[in-house]
């Protein structure tokens, strides 16, 4: 579909031999050098990565998680990377009933913070893929750690927004300027991180997970009455783990398991499957998005854990009985109302996908839950670390109740997309709990309305969660009021829906097409 040349927009990127796309120019950039100077995708995703913690602050932090699908040869033979970290092995949970009666995990508490996974994650998949030397992979970031880095425009409005987080006297110092909020144009430096990434670049994993950076963490958060121990970081392990998948018109959709929401992805698309988006209107389109992700939502809510400790399977949540009886609850006339949720909104990640010039694909999710996590800094080395701990219930008869050394609930989940035998490439939509919602939205504006990677990123987005239908400004009023006649409760966001960044390759002329989500400040290259 070509796009509108009298409109502001951006064309659909494409090269024949490599792609790069992420949420932050720099970050880019740093990647597709790296591609340039002989590594490949996995290294170019761990050197973005890690100017991304720099770059983005508020969305990620090297103490928070991750999530990655690697294609190592650029077929269907994905593996997937569970970069999630767990509670502390001490951690008490009938004391945390005690301290937080209303069942809820405060952002600023110490009990909030998991055992950050991203760095072994990524130790982890070099070890297994990467062909350029580690320590060159984090000169970047330290070069920029030490010299600054210019704040961006959508950095800018976050940080404005997100700044009120910062109320730990340690995250204030290495987050605000002058006590505010970082202004667009001005240059965000922070040598300490740098000290940190010279660590991680002499010793690896070990450079995070013993010595100075560890302890540097476990301090504070033992100060502020925290249950985590030297040996909860040294016993941290990132996984290999089985990819799950579904077929939609002829593709096949591939997530990392639970304890993400991937599958959530997966359920709405088998829901569409028993539907024809292709020839709705908008606003039986947006209303079915709507219906369709309130079954699948609830779904998630009622059964996601870590699947150690999960009650049901992936197949039995994938199976006809289960998605015939959603889509038996769906009313294309009338709006349904929302299942019961107690999951925390946040809306703070970054995702980039890359594919080399071997074809090797890496789609890679990053985040600290909360806008600057749980605004918790270390005081030695200035990390920020993240909140995913509050994404645990304290209900014992919940899947995902808190318990020792267990993995949250996460929504960070990054896709593949294939088709027989072949790989099209990474995608992956960014936005907290909207990620499943929007994943399948950019699916089906690609498969079924004909849209470019770029064209299905810059569409209006719409949203259904607590009890409202969030609508972005590209929605007429028409549609909207049609909407609401249904029994929506219509919303007008005044911020952009999350953000998103997709690869796909032309199976016909082998050129790679590349989008970047025009919400945020980034960009796509290839050569």
């Amino acid at each position: 579909m070509m796009r509108d040349f009298f409109s502001p927009g951006r064309s659909t990127v494409m090269a024949q031999q490599a792609m790069m796309t992420t949420s932050h120019p720099l970050a880019t950039s740093v990647g597709l050098k790296c591609l340039y100077d002989g590594g490949n995708a996995v290294d170019a995703a761990i050197a973005a990565a890690a100017i991304l913690a720099l770059a983005e602050p508020h969305m990620t932090s090297i103490g928070g998680d991750c999530f990655a699908l690697v294609a190592p040869k650029g077929d269907t033979n994905i593996h997937a990377i569970n970069g999630s970290g767990r509670a502390p092995s001490q951690l008490d949970p009938d004391a945390l009933r005690r301290m937080y009666p209303d069942g809820v995990i405060p952002r600023h508490s110490p009990h909030a913070v998991t055992i950050p996974g991203a760095i072994d994650a990524w130790y982890l998949m070099h070890q297994k893929w990467g062909q350029a030397r580690w320590e060159s992979l984090l000169e970047p970031a330290i070069g920029y750690a030490k010299s600054g880095i210019p704040v961006h425009e959508r950095v800018a409005l976050d940080w404005s927004e997100d700044a009120e987080n910062l109320n730990d006297k340690d995250g204030q110092r290495y987050y605000l300027n002058a006590g505010k909020p970082y202004q667009q144009g001005q240059n965000f430096a922070i040598p300490s991180l740098a000290e940190a990434f010279e660590l991680i670049a002499a010793h690896g994993r070990d450079g995070f997970y013993n010595g100075p950076v560890a302890k540097d963490i476990i301090s504070k958060l033992n100060d502020l009455g925290g249950y985590h121990r030297i040996e909860d970081f040294a016993n941290i392990q990132a996984e290999f783990v089985t990819p799950i998948h579904t077929d939609y018109r002829q593709r096949t959709i591939w997530e990392c398991p639970p304890n993400g929401q991937g599958i959530t992805t997966l359920i709405m698309a088998r829901l569409f499957e028993r539907f024809d988006p292709a020839n709705m209107a908008e606003a039986d389109f947006i209303h079915l998005l709507a219906e369709i992700s309130k079954q699948a939502y609830g779904l998630r809510d009622t059964f996601l854990a870590d699947p150690d400790h999960a009650r049901v399977s992936v197949d039995w949540l994938l199976s006809d009985a289960v998605i015939d009886k959603a889509a038996d609850k769906i009313n294309m006339a009338s709006a349904s109302a929302f299942a019961p949720s107690d999951f925390p909104t946040h809306p703070d990640t970054v995702y980039l996908s890359v594919v080399d010039q071997d074809g090797m694909a890496v789609s890679f999710i990053y985040s600290i839950f909360d806008g600057f996590g749980s605004g918790i800094a270390s005081p030695e080395f200035g990390i920020i670390l993240q909140s995913r701990g509050r994404a645990f219930r304290l209900d014992d008869a919940h899947p995902n109740v808190i318990k020792p050394n267990k993995r949250p609930f996460h929504t960070i989940i990054p896709g593949m997309l294939t088709h027989g035998d072949k790989l099209i490439g990474p995608f992956g939509v960014m936005g907290g709990q909207y990620q499943a919602v929007g994943q399948t939205a950019f699916l089906i504006n690609h498969l079924d309305f004909g849209m470019t990677p770029q064209q299905a990123l810059d569409a209006p987005r719409s949203f259904a969660i607590d009890g409202e239908l969030q609508l972005e400004k590209g929605i007429s009023k028409a549609v909207a009021d049609n909407l609401a006649s249904r029994g929506h409760n219509i919303v007008w966001n005044d911020s952009p829906i999350g953000g998103g960044q997709a690869i796909f390759r032309d199976l016909e002329t082998g050129v790679l097409m590349a989008g970047s989500d025009p919400r945020k400040d980034g960009f796509a290259a290839g050569y």
